[in-house]
């Protein structure tokens, strides 16, 4: 009887320290990062995050995020904490966050260490594959607690990607300047996801030997690369009016064959499911410019 009382007792014991055991994970920069309980009030520090948020089902818990947080539309009602480069402190710490999900790529990283120092927890992500953004969906479905809605996008994800990843298998190269903004002009580097993108889709970044994730290049730099396609991104769906700036340039082999494309920056460079609508556009344009070449 005895016997049977202290099992009993010993597995109601292993029961509750589970139960009040932390969940225990490394974030992208390899530190540990510990939760009480799954988290119920997070603060991102970036529009994707957000995003990524909401699609793996923990758009609820979202009490703080940056300027630009405008997707889906139920982001735009979240209270701002400042921008993705330019965090205000106080306001992060004062909605009493659980976690605070920072990128490390594009936020402050001292100021992200400064939350740390006021005994936030931070959990800091950056992915550079495509494949990264559905383990991006899976981290924060076990962070938030919703794993069920975040591994069934994610599983959404991969497919997708696999099925682009092997309808653009084996096609003719492109040589791709991706162009990110102008005065300062601004592209990819080869760690970028966009990076990845250009390769997924059949194409070779002309820039993708440099190590910075934005490197600042010059027009001489383009021009001796020479580019079969340009890939620009401004703001929002239109076309920015710079693009056009590359015609004068009329040996360059992109301004040639017309091959000057645009992309919404939106669907492009943010890390979320939408890069692949993105990543879709991307690998039309890319057909275009071989269609362009001329024929044997």
């Amino acid at each position: 009887m005895k016997i049977h009382l202290l099992s009993a007792l010993a597995a109601a014991f292993a029961v509750s320290a589970a139960a009040h055991a932390d969940l225990v994970f490394k974030d992208d920069t390899g530190q540990e990062v510990r939760l009480k309980a799954p988290a119920k009030r997070i603060v991102a520090l970036a529009p994707h995050i957000a995003e990524s948020l909401y699609a793996a089902g923990a758009g609820d818990r979202l009490v703080g995020t940056v300027e630009y947080s405008d997707f889906p539309p139920e982001a735009k009602k979240v209270p701002r904490v400042g921008g993705y480069s330019r965090i205000d402190l106080e306001a992060v710490a004062a909605l009493k966050p659980d976690l605070v999900l920072a990128w490390e790529s594009g936020n402050n990283m001292p100021q992200v260490d400064k939350l740390k120092g006021l005994g936030l927890t931070v959990y800091v992500s950056q992915p550079n594959k495509m494949e990264n953004v559905a383990d991006q969906l899976v981290r924060l479905g076990q962070l938030a607690g919703t794993e069920a809605v975040a591994n069934a996008t994610a599983e959404r994800f991969r497919k997708h990607l696999e099925n682009l990843r092997a309808a653009n298998a084996g096609k003719p190269k492109v040589r791709v300047f991706y162009q990110i903004w102008k005065a300062p002009l601004m592209t990819v580097g080869g760690p970028q996801i966009i990076s990845d993108a250009i390769n997924l889709c059949g194409g070779t970044n002309v820039f993708g030997h440099l190590g910075k994730m934005a490197p600042t290049v010059s027009v001489e730099a383009v021009l001796e690369a020479d580019p079969e396609a340009i890939i620009a991104t401004g703001m929002g769906d239109a076309k920015p009016e710079w693009l056009h700036d590359w015609d004068k340039w009329t040996r360059m082999t992109a301004v040639k064959r017309n091959n000057l494309f645009h992309i919404n920056p939106d669907i492009m460079q943010r890390h979320t499911p939408r890069i692949l609508d993105g990543a879709e556009k991307l690998c039309a344009h890319l057909d275009v410019a071989r269609s362009h070449r001329p024929s044997k």
